[in-house]
């Protein structure tokens, strides 16, 4: 593989002017093209196969409209004006019949005919009905409902609307305060204008191609807005991580002396090779999402591996075009030729050194203290509930949290989230069947549960094969509360089948986010599996080791369960909401662990790769102790810039009113860190130290089975053509080895 990295490498060099054209062209069609097709995305999220989804399309088949997307229409007047007024119906009655002409819409309930104003008269809404589910519900149509409510808002009624069809994207650019991080890092650890530039362009080529190419894809996959956001979140975090590996080692040949195109061709074929083999962790960890069977995870995570394929891409062809026309400037400022002198110096003791060997004097104790603290910073986990987030959870400067609100207060928090009960006869409902429903209906609205607050009268379709009933909870629809209610529903109403032969569902929005939440819990375990198998294959394929593979396997899942247990003290707990700019505390968004399990594993096994595979290098001139020392002291420089970078990145999203963007954010960020600094940074080389030689141990009948893949491309790693470096004296005794020029 080296071989062929070191000609792409050379070649996209020698023709730089092509390689960075062909990248400006692909991405100016891919925008026409883009811009030309593109359709809405959507916060809706469903699963085929659970119990809402199949009443959602049972009411779509058989009772067109609704099944559909709904939105809500909120008025209000302060007190002591009311809605019941004269002057006020008039105009609410007006926007009513705005309403109706609206695209899309093929019904909209009168809030004085169906009793949805408030006792004291100040709040009334309308539900406004689409025959679509809410994917499809067009832009235009959402744009015009957003833009309704004329006549009300004339007469002084302040008008807000609710539900998904209402609900915008509230994505900010945010990323761009990482992107400056980055380039700050890049700078004072480079001293080089050039070398902080060249990653954030890969980087951005690599993002800008893959957005585009997934707003294309819009006219023929259904996306979820998350699905951009998250491709966006992986693209720029592995686009200048992979980057700076390749510079990195650029600029060190550089300093050796080595010429620039052939420097770059080692460059690519060394930590390029690196590069790839990262960049196919995290690209199988991600394609791995389809096994859970879910279709909106499934895109998301195809849409992000395809962004770690464009970031591999552009490290491998536009970083090396791009370096072409830098030269030896990496080298030329005074700041760059200060920082190569004071590494070469005699002596020199860098940080990365000074640290490794503080760990060395007590390395049992330093395993024991960071699993130990991560276990406890893990606990919330124990107690982490699932959820999506409702209207409840966006910020107050949104409609649709305002609408929320004002519905919680006139009507209870139960009414933003309805319960449907689809009871359904395939050959009609018998004259028995109704009077046994009819029967059971009275029972219950006589008896209500404690934690409904009403049941509504039965709706028949025109068939007369289904009767729709909904009931109205207490609670809200992130309450536990509210899950429990629907399990007990399901449950009572189970005889209906069995007694009666009538097809009983409990759907709606807040049960199909519960069932999501569900299915989803119970594909965690087989994912995780997959993942820790594949952990343990490619490592040990990788260091042709047992012991280094275990360790990575058990500082991974570990890192995993911190980073939760943090995500539901500060999401689920509501601790330190204030400063992370949290509207309401609720349930953990439900696919955020298993994207977490994803990701994080494609990036630990980054860091992992690059640091052992330089103590493995060491290894095999060295004893077991001081290739540790002297394999973190060449790599933790760099490992460090390009975690600070990616947790940059990451953090930079919990800045977005979005909640689903901020606990993604928040949940990455925090995962990197927990696992460069103190799984990779610390516990794996004090573990490294306490296995000595036994690190690298392997039976002999499985080496001699196993491929030798070479990430590090040693293949290619001496200089061909150009002039050996100047020799460098050897170090003094109990001084570093020559570290990494970052």
């Amino acid at each position: 593989m080296g071989s062929g990295l070191f000609r792409i490498g050379t070649w996209c060099t020698r023709h730089r002017r092509v390689v960075v054209g062909g990248w400006v062209v692909a991405i100016i069609v891919l925008a026409v093209v883009g811009l030309a097709v593109k359709q809405p995305t959507s916060n809706a999220f469903n699963i085929p196969g659970t119990e809402s989804q199949q009443a959602l399309d049972l009411l779509n088949e058989k009772f067109p409209g609704t099944g559909g997307a709904q939105a809500q229409v909120v008025f209000s007047v302060p007190s002591p004006r009311t809605l019941t007024s004269a002057e006020s119906r008039q105009a609410v009655e007006s926007t009513l019949a705005e309403l109706k002409n609206l695209p899309q819409v093929v019904g909209v309930t009168d809030p004085y005919g169906t009793g949805t104003v408030s006792k004291d008269g100040r709040i009334a809404y309308a539900t406004v009905a689409y025959p679509v589910p809410v994917a499809n519900v067009t832009a235009a149509a959402q744009s015009a409902l957003l833009h309704s409510g004329a006549p009300a808002k004339a007469a002084g009624i302040a008008v807000n609307f609710g539900g998904q069809v209402a609900q915008a994207n509230t994505t900010t650019d945010t990323e761009f305060v990482g992107l400056i991080i980055a380039f700050l890092v890049l700078l004072i650890g480079f001293g080089s204008l050039f070398a902080g530039i060249v990653p954030l362009v890969a980087a951005l080529a690599g993002v800008a191609a893959t957005n585009l190419a997934l707003m294309a894809l819009t006219a023929v996959i259904n996306q979820s807005s998350t699905t951009s956001i998250l491709a966006t979140m992986i693209g720029l975090a592995v686009g200048i991580d992979y980057s700076l590996f390749v510079l990195n080692r650029h600029r060190q040949q550089l300093v050796d002396g080595a010429g620039v195109e052939e420097s770059i061709g080692r460059a690519v074929a060394t930590s390029g090779s690196a590069v790839c083999f990262a960049g196919t962790t995290v690209l199988i960890a991600l394609a791995a999402l389809s096994i859970v069977n879910i279709p909106f995870l499934t895109v998301m995570g195809l849409a992000a591996a395809g962004a770690v394929v464009v970031a591999v891409l552009a490290a491998i062809t536009l970083v090396p075009a791009l370096l072409g026309f830098t030269g030896t400037r990496l080298l030329s400022s005074h700041w760059a030729r200060h920082k190569v002198a004071k590494a070469s110096a005699p002596g020199y003791e860098p940080w990365s050194w000074k640290y490794v060997t503080t760990l060395k004097r007590a390395p049992i104790l330093v395993v024991l203290a960071g699993i130990i603290v991560l276990l406890v910073v893990a606990t919330p986990f124990l107690h982490m509930r699932l959820g999506l987030p409702d209207a409840g959870s966006q910020p107050t400067s949104q409609t649709t949290r305002r609408a929320y609100d004002l519905i919680s207060e006139g009507f209870g928090p139960g009414a933003n989230g309805p319960l449907l009960v689809v009871v359904y006869s395939p050959g009609g409902i018998t004259p028995r069947q109704k009077e046994a429903f009819t029967s059971f209906y009275e029972e219950q609205k006589a008896h209500l549960p404690p934690d409904v607050a009403s049941i509504g009268p039965p709706i028949p379709n025109p068939a007369g094969n289904v009767l729709l009933v909904e009931v109205i909870p207490k609670t809200g629809p992130n309450s536990p509360a509210t899950t429990t209610l629907i399990d007990n529903i399901r449950t009572t109403v189970a005889r209906g089948k069995s007694e009666y032969g009538l097809d009983t569902y409990v759907t709606g929005q807040t049960a199909l986010n519960v069932d999501i939440s569900a299915k989803l819990s119970s594909a965690l375990p087989l994912y995780l599996g997959v993942i820790i198998a594949l952990c343990l294959v490619l490592l040990v394929l990788v260091f042709r080791s047992l012991l280094v593979p275990v360790t990575a396997v058990i500082g991974y899942v570990v890192s995993v369960l911190a980073a939760l247990g943090a995500v539901t003290w500060v999401f689920q707990e509501g601790h330190l909401s204030g400063l992370f700019g949290i509207a309401r505390p609720g349930p953990v968004l439900s696919f955020l662990p298993i994207v977490l399990l994803g990701i994080l594993f494609g990036l630990a096994m980054d860091y992992e790769v690059f640091l052992e595979s330089r103590m493995r290098e060491e290894s095999l001139r060295k004893d077991a102790r001081t290739a540790v020392t002297d394999g973190y002291t060449g790599s933790a420089k760099v490992v460090t810039s390009a975690a600070v970078i990616m947790i940059s990145v990451f953090a930079s999203f919990i800045f977005s009113p979005d909640p689903t963007t901020k606990s993604l954010g928040f949940a990455l960020a925090l995962g990197v860190l927990i696992d460069a600094f103190v799984i990779r940074m610390t516990v794996v080389p004090a573990s490294m130290y306490i296995f000595g030689t036994s690190a690298w141990w392997l039976p002999r009948w499985l080496a001699r089975v196993l491929p030798d893949l070479d990430v590090e491309g040693r293949a290619v790693s001496a200089p061909a053509s150009s002039s050996p470096p100047s020799p460098t004296p050897p170090p003094a005794a109990g001084a570093p080895a020559a570290p990494e020029t970052v």
